[in-house]
């Protein structure tokens, strides 16, 4: 028993004596290595000789080399599908009264092969005639309108002409604060020019008459002849239309300030416009205020919404009809948090007319589910 006692305890002894002289090793090695591995990083860092030989020379891309801040890449690939656009519009009174035709300057953007081009709906609004003429020089007079919706001031119009230069896009893509855009259009009829900026804000609204349009914002400068053009990042691909419209239409006479209707909302209009000659929203007849879980107005971006109160419900209304009533607190409809109104607004807006969805609401101190109707959204001309 004492000799294993005595074998065990020469054991430990051993183990805490390697521990030190591992610990005295370490003591004795690691400072001289990190002095001499700072030594040489101040000595590659501060020559650039060496640095040139030492370090590994990786080709930046051509829009971010050093020397030469460039979008021509971007640029060559979005302009040949952007187009100019007149139109003009003849005056139906006598021909004593008759004054000069009134013509529009606009652009637009090529979205297919086969000819469909997106542009602003006021740049074609009453026109008589519309003439696009191509980057490449070919004109055509035999212009087709597919549709308009005045809401996003966006129409659709046709060319008879086959392997068309389309305009690159990225589905993926999401526009962000701060992502660098290329404005392509002809502003003033200056011929096709190109102004740079970066995306200001997202989700404008307040500037629109409709809080089914969501404009961006950005700085890339448009002036008349710009409307209905392309906004690209720096890759080429569209991000939305441009338009002077909802500037003027508020009188913005200030700089830096200027708007889009983002792509992905362009194609949804486009693809109604295809189908129907027309956007079909569906309607429900009330607004609606933000409130947080003690039922308090939220008026500011930090505070959690937790559902809608509403307000100025459509007396003749679905809503109205089906039982809704002012005051009575939202808290999801059709199966979506009123958390995110945009995703609320966007799904009522593709629900077909005649269709029902579900209301959870919140009313003197208890749960409701409701059924509504959707109807269809009367737009103005």
């Amino acid at each position: 028993m004492p000799l294993l006692f005595f074998l065990c305890h020469h054991k430990e002894i051993a183990h805490l004596h390697n521990k030190k002289t591992v610990l005295k090793l370490i003591k004795f090695i690691l400072p001289p290595l990190f002095a001499g591995l700072s030594i040489a990083f101040l000595v590659v860092f501060f020559s650039p000789n060496m640095r040139a030989a030492l370090l590994p020379n990786v080709p930046l891309p051509s829009a971010m080399s050093a020397s030469h801040l460039s979008f021509s890449d971007a640029v060559k690939r979005a302009a040949p599908s952007v187009v100019t656009i007149f139109s003009e519009s003849i005056s139906k009174e006598p021909r004593y009264k008759r004054k000069n035709t009134v013509q529009e300057l606009g652009s637009g953007v090529i979205m297919s092969q086969d000819g469909y081009i997106l542009t602003n709906y006021h740049v074609v609004n009453n026109a008589d005639q519309i003439m696009v003429i191509l980057t490449d020089g070919r004109r055509f007079f035999d212009v087709q309108l597919i549709g308009f919706d005045t809401i996003t001031d966006l129409a659709l119009l046709k060319i008879n002409a086959d392997h068309l230069p389309v305009i690159p896009v990225n589905d993926s893509y999401v526009s962000n604060v701060g992502d660098v855009v290329l404005a392509i259009g002809n502003p003033l009829n200056l011929g096709q020019t190109i102004t740079q900026g970066i995306i200001s804000a997202t989700g404008k609204q307040k500037i629109t008459d409709s809080p089914y349009n969501n404009l961006l914002q950005m700085d890339a400068a448009i002036n008349v002849g710009n409307s209905g053009g392309a906004l690209v990042n720096s890759n080429g691909d569209l991000v939305g239309i441009t338009s002077a419209q909802f500037k003027t239409r508020e009188n913005l006479n200030i700089q830096g300030i200027f708007f889009a209707v983002p792509y992905s909302l362009a194609k949804k209009v486009m693809g109604k416009l295809i189908r129907h000659g027309r956007v079909v929203r569906g309607y429900l007849g009330f607004e609606g205020t933000a409130v947080d879980s003690t039922g308090k107005e939220v008026n500011d971006s930090l505070t959690p919404v937790t559902g809608m109160r509403i307000t100025n419900l459509d007396p003749l209304g679905p809503a109205w009809q089906a039982g809704i009533e002012e005051q009575d607190i939202v808290i999801k409809i059709a199966g979506l948090s009123v958390a995110n109104p945009q995703k609320v607004l966007e799904k009522i807006g593709n629900t077909e007319p005649g269709k029902e969805i579900e209301f959870e609401l919140y009313r003197d101190g208890k749960i409701e589910k409701i059924m509504v109707v959707v109807a269809e959204l009367e737009t103005k001309l």
